[in-house]
Parts: C-alpha cells; structure tokens; sequence
C-alpha cells in the first residue's frame, strides 16, 4: 500500500513539470502531498513554491521541500480571507486534487484569482470518457471503488477533457494546451505506447488516461 501511495501521490509529476512556465517565480501546488513536485520544480529554475496540504504528515514532510505550505482543507481555505494574504504567483497547480472536492469550481477560481496578469494555471484530472467505464458500467453494471485512478474511492467529482476545458474557462483561465496521457490498460503506465499508436484511431478519445492542461488568466 505504502508503495501505490508513493506512486500515486509522491512523484515529481513530470507531465505536469512539462506545462509549468520556466520563467515563472512564485507557485503555488494545490495539493501538495509530500511537495516532490514542488521540489523537483525549485531544482529546475529559480522559484519559490507554496504548498497547501490537509493531510498533516504529507504537511509536515513537504515543510521539508517547499518554502512554506498551509495545512488545509481546500475548500475551507477558499472560504476564508487567508488566500489573498499569501500574496501572488505566476503559476497555479491541481494536480489531481479538483475531483476530490465537492465545488472544484469555486476552489480553482478562488486559486486563479491570485495569478498575476497573464499568470498560468496547470490542472490535472482523470478522464471519465476512459474505455474501462464503458465496461465497468455498461457492461458488468457496476461502479468499482478502488485506491487510484478513475475509479478512486474518494473521488466526488468526475471529468471528461470538455469538462475540463470548460472548469478552466469558467474559472478565467482559458486553455491553452492539452497533454493527454494514454494508458491502454489501468494501473500500468508501461502500455502507455501502445495507447499511443492506438490513439492514431478513432477510439482516442477512450485512451486518454488522465489530462493535463494549462490556461493563461484572462486580464
């Protein structure tokens, strides 16, 4: 278990690393877990990185990694005046944390309203239009509940790539590019190349694992 966790939830996230701009200074990682993403960022360029974090050991760990982090449930946070005192940034980062919410909206639109002009946000969530929900659902007429992935047990909120599109839109940060990260079969990132080559077909859609996608904050 502890190792499915660290896969999950301690990596550096290079897909995400990939849309995060270099030039950007100051970020803030909703989500932090243990503040791998954050660290492997401040290695690659000059940046002072803000956590914020409800667990409190994946808290304290990321403390180690990260200029400073908030322990916090997002929502809450949101609710309150603290967000405009952690000043502004140029990138903001979900990475796999908007589905767990229940008002994902509220929550990145309340993030992206502390970006500076032109500033970027980078999101990442599963993508429900994955062909494993067609047969789960359809086919054994059942909805799995598991530790990651599409069907993670704690989970509250589900995205196709237009819902995607259209959260980051309504939150004022229009898209800008879209990574798409092909799997073939769940819980192994090895058949990855072979979902691409398929991708090349009309079942792309139901290939895209997860998306990834950066907006720019409309002045």
């Amino acid at each position: 278990m502890r190792e499915r966790r660290q896969w999950m939830y301690e990596n550096p996230r290079p897909d995400v690393q990939a849309l995060v701009p270099r030039e950007a200074r100051r970020i803030l990682d909703l989500g932090c877990s243990s503040g791998a993403l954050g660290e492997a960022l401040k290695a690659r360029q000059s940046a002072e990185v803000v956590g914020v974090e409800v667990d409190p050991a994946y808290a304290r760990d990321a403390r180690g990694r990260l200029d400073d982090v908030v322990q916090s449930d997002l929502e809450e946070l949101f609710d309150d005046s603290l967000p405009s005192r952690l000043g502004r940034f140029d990138c903001v980062i979900a990475a796999d944390v908007l589905e767990h919410l229940r008002d994902p909206l509220r929550v990145l639109a309340g993030a992206t309203a502390l970006l500076s002009a032109n500033g970027t946000a980078v999101i990442s969530v599963p993508n429900v239009r994955y062909w494993e929900t067609f047969w789960q659902v359809g086919v054994r007429g059942t909805w799995p509940r598991r530790d990651g992935g599409v069907f993670d047990r704690t989970h509250l909120r589900w995205f196709t790539g237009g819902d995607a599109v259209a959260l980051m839109q309504e939150a004022g940060v229009p898209v800008r590019e879209i990574s798409r990260q092909y799997r073939l079969r769940p819980g192994d990132w090895r058949s990855s190349r072979q979902a691409r080559w398929l991708a090349r077909t009309p079942l792309r859609p139901f290939l895209v694992f997860q998306y990834v996608m950066s907006g720019q904050k409309v002045r």
